[in-house]
């Protein structure tokens, strides 16, 4: 180190500020912790300066010029090295941001969340931005030096750990009480009360560190391309299995429209009005199915009613024919059957 170096090094010593290449930094820490009586100490406009000793917050001071003696700064007194001769004082200077930090990028694996329309696990990712304030920048400095991360980058780390962990709670938490389908949330359509909830979930972990996220932006919630297919189908065949009627009629129906699938490839000019009766076909043949189901339930419900004896004198035959008469009503018996359930009924009077 030459002699002009040593100068510039020494005359630097005279001066306390936060450096240029941390003027973007939420808390930067001055390399320097032996400091000279007399040292002007620069604090901007958006920044408290905090003086720390033994992990005790000794003093701080707000924006402004500030000529580091006991007379102009009170607590320097109790700072002071008696082995100096008072020329010297020992702390540990933080400078703190106090302007809303934006744009803070976090993200990460959410883990396997249950589907709660297919009981599917599905591993889930969430990604976006958000952006934080201190507003207790004394709580900060000392949470962080008793964590030992008073870097800049050491409490960005630790910060954004905490959000995600309060993130992949939450979301699986909300999913699982409210029951909301994977898909909606992958969707967008409850952004707003996941990030509601996430502000306030990270708030009671952050909040004694005297720190808080005050919004998020870009916030979304992800699975995989192909997990997102097997969802799709698996919704929709759950929809169509209830315009059916049912699994079982709804798998006929697909029985049948495979076959007539294969029977429209065969002609080249009708396959796609092949392919649309086959739909119908499909699905006429599920409902078939279904009313016939009905009205064999229908059926077994009347023969039950008109075999068994009555249970008590409250259960007449005149009651038993009134249900006929409803079954009949309901278009669940014809009127041969009704009028053939009613004789067998009268017989026994």
């Amino acid at each position: 180190m030459g002699i002009l170096d040593s100068f510039k090094s020494e005359a630097q010593r005279n001066f306390i500020a936060r450096a240029d290449e941390a003027k973007d930094d939420i808390i930067y820490k001055y390399p320097e912790r032996n400091i000279r009586l007399l040292t002007q100490l620069t604090v901007q406009a958006d920044e408290v300066a905090i003086f720390v000793k033994d992990g005790v917050i000794a003093g701080k001071l707000g924006p402004g010029r500030h000529n580091l003696d006991t007379n102009n700064v009170p607590f320097i007194s109790a700072l002071l090295e008696k082995v100096t001769g008072g020329n010297l004082f020992i702390a540990e200077v933080y400078f703190v941001t106090l302007r809303e930090f934006a744009s803070i990028k976090f993200g990460g694996p959410i883990g396997d969340v249950r589907d709660p329309d297919t009981s599917l696990g599905i591993g889930t990712m969430v990604y976006g931005d958000f952006s934080l304030k201190v507003h207790d920048p004394e709580k900060l400095v000392l949470g962080l030096v008793g964590m030992r991360k008073a870097s800049n980058d050491e409490f960005l780390g630790w910060f954004k750990s905490q959000v995600l962990k309060t993130t992949r709670d939450r979301i699986a938490e909300l999913i699982v009480k409210k029951k909301w389908p994977l898909l909606d949330v992958t969707s967008g359509a409850f952004t707003e009360e996941i990030e509601t909830e996430v502000i306030g979930g990270v708030k009671q972990h952050v909040e004694p560190y005297g720190v808080t996220v005050v919004r998020f932006g870009n916030f979304t919630v992800s699975i995989k391309p192909e997990d997102e297919q097997t969802l799709k189908k698996l919704s929709k065949d759950a929809a169509y299995s209830k315009m059916a009627g049912g699994f079982q009629q709804y798998a006929q129906g697909q029985a049948m429209l495979g076959a007539a699938e294969g029977m429209a490839k065969g002609g080249e000019g009708a396959g796609n009005a092949m392919g649309g009766m086959g739909m119908g076909m499909g699905f006429g043949m599920a409902n078939m199915f279904a009313q016939q189901q009905a009205q064999n339930n229908a059926n077994a419900a009347a023969s039950n009613a008109a075999a068994v004896a009555p249970a008590s004198a409250a259960r007449s035959v005149a009651d038993r024919i009134k249900e006929l008469n409803e079954l009949k009503t309901a278009g669940l018996l014809t009127e041969d059957e009704y009028a053939s359930k009613k004789a067998e009924l009268l017989k026994q009077l």
